[in-house]
């Protein structure tokens, strides 16, 4: 009696070959219809130091410089009285004892004011701001990382979401709403809608940003000015693939936010990346 004979090993991974992940080609009712090689970048190991280094450099490198006045606290007539009075050698005001000008008076200079020559960018190497980048592309893939960051993810999804170019046309909210209800993603707009804050206290009130809004799906386009009918929902973001960056993929710099891509977004990525065509 012969024996059957014993299976193939697979064949072996080349060293330093990383695979390309492919995820379904999802079409406006939300129905599968091919699959899509996503680019090498999405394989990356997920680097979180790397993607909050990355965030934080590009939020520093945009702050604005900002000071004191050179004569903050320093506009009064004062006088000294000089030593043997029995009082404080603090600056007072002409013919008074109401201390002025000196920091631990009221009214007076700031001890260690902020200065506008302080330096607030901070340099990140062009190697480490790349690879950030192709990380938190690969943590779209995640959908424990979706999740912690509170995203609404539904249960057999496969991220990143990539759509049909046809998303790309939807103009209107309410064609919008529709296509995210096939996708069962519509929930994570109810929560980003519902824990909006509209009573916010201390300076960003005074200063007008009264509201605050989580953060909710990302729309990754081919081109700008593509599928205008998601703008209004609240806390989506529609940027395009040639302006994407690490802080669009990692608000805050934690990585791992709710994803959308068409297909042509996928393309101009990989082109964008350098990487030939699978």
């Amino acid at each position: 009696m012969t024996s059957s004979p014993a299976p193939k090993d697979p064949a072996p991974v080349a060293e330093g070959h990383t695979p390309h992940h492919r995820v379904h080609l999802l079409g406006l009712d939300g129905k599968q219809t091919a699959t899509v090689a996503l680019p090498l970048a999405f394989s990356q190991p997920v680097r979180p130091d790397l993607i909050h280094r990355a965030v934080v450099a590009s939020q520093s490198n945009r702050r604005q410089p900002y000071g004191t006045s050179p004569t903050a606290g320093l506009r009064h007539s004062v006088e000294w009285s000089g030593k043997g009075r029995g009082v404080a050698r603090t600056p007072r005001l002409m013919e008074s004892m109401r201390g002025a000008q000196s920091p631990n008076t009221v009214g007076g200079r700031p001890a260690h004011p902020p200065r506008v020559d302080r330096i607030w960018t901070k340099k990140i190497n062009r190697k480490e701001r790349r690879l950030a980048f192709a990380s938190a592309l690969a943590a779209t893939r995640e959908s424990k990382l979706a999740a912690a960051r509170g995203h609404a993810v539904p249960h057999g999804l496969h991220l990143p979401v990539v759509l049909d170019d046809g998303a790309e046309e939807i103009s209107s909210a309410a064609d919008a709403r529709v296509l995210l209800e096939h996708l069962k993603l519509w929930p994570d707009i109810e929560r980003a809608r519902n824990a909006t804050h509209l009573h916010r206290s201390g300076r960003a009130r005074r200063r007008g940003r009264v509201r605050r809004t989580p953060r909710s799906l990302l729309f990754v386009t081919s081109a700008p000015n593509k599928a205008l009918g998601f703008r209004n929902l609240a806390g989506v973001e529609i940027v395009s693939a040639a302006r994407l960056d690490t802080e669009d993929l990692a608000p805050g710099g934690t990585a791992g936010r709710l994803t959308l891509f068409s297909r042509g977004a996928v393309e101009s990525l990989r082109s964008r990346l350098g990487e030939p065509a699978p």
